[in-house]
């Protein structure tokens, strides 16, 4: 199955010390969701999720991770706008004060399809140098044919990250000179834009 165009704007956040785990998650739903009773033009669907510690993150965490997936970059404008709108702004200001403070990125789905609940790790790599991107895709296209995986890759070098990104159920085993990184993840929330079809997240989260 082709995978169709899909951007990611993915954000990491982390509570500030001394709040409590439940209550911040509790104010990201609530902010998550009233964003998706008000979606934007472009924005297909959410989901948070809690990240475990890596080295773009300070500290031992908790950490957290939103991917917040949408049709192209032309979305990046109403979601900025549209999270801070007036409907959205006590529901963003409430989970924002309680976060120490945070860091984004910008990602591209390759291929793959993957259910958000079944999400446990993220496998962080950079593609070897002089590997041509189309030997890449054939090493991993198994593995994202299968139903049971993404893989998504940096944008524009925006993102704190290694280059490029499986999101599975489980560590994905990679040769060593890609100098995989593998951070655990649990679905904490996630819900796509009330009148999206089923073509349009097909190969995104589902």
């Amino acid at each position: 199955m082709k995978s169709p165009d899909c951007l990611a704007y993915v954000f990491w956040h982390w509570l500030r010390a001394g709040d409590e785990v439940g209550a911040y998650e509790q104010s990201l739903a609530a902010f998550q969701e009233v964003l998706m009773e008000n979606a934007p033009p472009g924005f297909r669907r959410a989901a948070v999720f809690r990240h475990g510690p890596a080295d773009w993150l300070p500290g031992d965490g908790p950490h957290y991770v939103d991917w917040y997936l949408l049709d192209d970059s032309a979305a990046l404008d109403p979601l900025n706008d549209g999270a801070i709108s007036a409907v959205c702004q006590a529901a963003h200001d409430a989970a924002a004060e309680r976060a120490a403070g945070g860091t984004a990125g910008l990602y591209g789905l390759r291929r793959g399809a993957v259910r958000a609940a079944t999400v446990h790790c993220a496998t962080w790599f950079s593609k070897p140098t002089g590997m041509p991107y189309a030997e890449l895709d054939g090493l991993l296209g198994g593995l994202m044919q299968a139903g049971s995986a993404q893989l998504w890759s940096r944008r524009m070098t925006l993102g704190p990250t290694p280059e490029m990104c499986v999101l599975a159920g489980a560590e994905v085993s990679l040769p060593r000179d890609f100098g995989a990184v593998h951070v655990p993840m649990e679905l904490v929330w996630s819900r796509a834009r009330n009148d999206a079809v089923e073509s349009d997240t097909e190969d995104a989260f589902q």
